[in-house]
């Protein structure tokens, strides 16, 4: 089970800061699409020269064009890349293929998917390396979470890894760390503490000790 920290409302120096702080503690640091909607891929770039060791997510939501912008995601550094699940199958195949052919990896997101054991089926079928169940921020707010559907995801799942994202903080982990994904992403939980060190270094440890579960 991974750790990954998503930065989505800080500039490149910014994010650079925070990953210097925490990187002993976290597996992947995503670049969310917030920063990369501001600062462009050089976010990407720039973080991945910062921190050669650590996988760089580029959270670009992919909707069209899919080999292109796989192919620029990795130019500039990206280890992993994101595409929206309710992008057409040809576009998560062309992602895909884009991603092997560079080896890199597919990250589907399936925000706002409403059939989701349906699609996750399809998305293990058309090769996505992690399947990623998201509560965005809107749905965050009114309560939603995701357990329910990242266990409807690991059901159907034969191939792909799992991932959940979306308000994960210290109190839910429990439950996070009981359904077993293979990737837990924590944005806030981490970059809205006032010492962040000892924030990811409490998520770790409990990752690491829920792994065993």
């Amino acid at each position: 089970m991974k750790l990954q920290l998503a930065l989505d409302l800080v500039d490149i120096p910014g994010a650079i800061e925070v990953v210097n702080e925490v990187r002993e503690f976290i597996d992947i640091v995503e670049i969310g699409t917030p920063v990369i909607n501001k600062e462009g891929l050089a976010a990407v770039k720039e973080v991945k020269a910062a921190f050669p060791n650590l996988d760089v997510l580029a959270d670009v939501k992919i909707m069209d064009a899919a080999g292109y912008e796989v192919g620029n995601a990795s130019a500039a550094g990206a280890d992993i890349v994101t595409i929206l699940a309710q992008a057409e199958d040809s576009s998560i195949r062309g992602a895909v293929e884009e991603a092997k052919k560079l080896g890199k990896q597919i990250l589907v997101d399936m925000i706002a998917v409403k059939d989701i054991k349906t699609r996750a089926a399809e998305l293990d079928q058309l090769g996505a390396d992690y399947i990623c169940v998201h509560t965005g921020y809107d749905l965050q707010a009114e309560g939603k979470d995701s357990f329910a559907d990242l266990r409807t995801i690991k059901s159907v799942v034969k191939n792909a890894k799992t991932a959940i994202a979306g308000g994960i903080k210290l109190e839910t982990l429990p439950e996070v760390i009981k359904a077993q994904p293979d990737l837990v992403i924590v944005g806030g939980g981490i970059t809205g503490k006032e010492d962040k060190k000892a924030a990811a270094q409490q998520i770790k440890q409990m990752i690491q000790q829920g792994a065993f579960v």
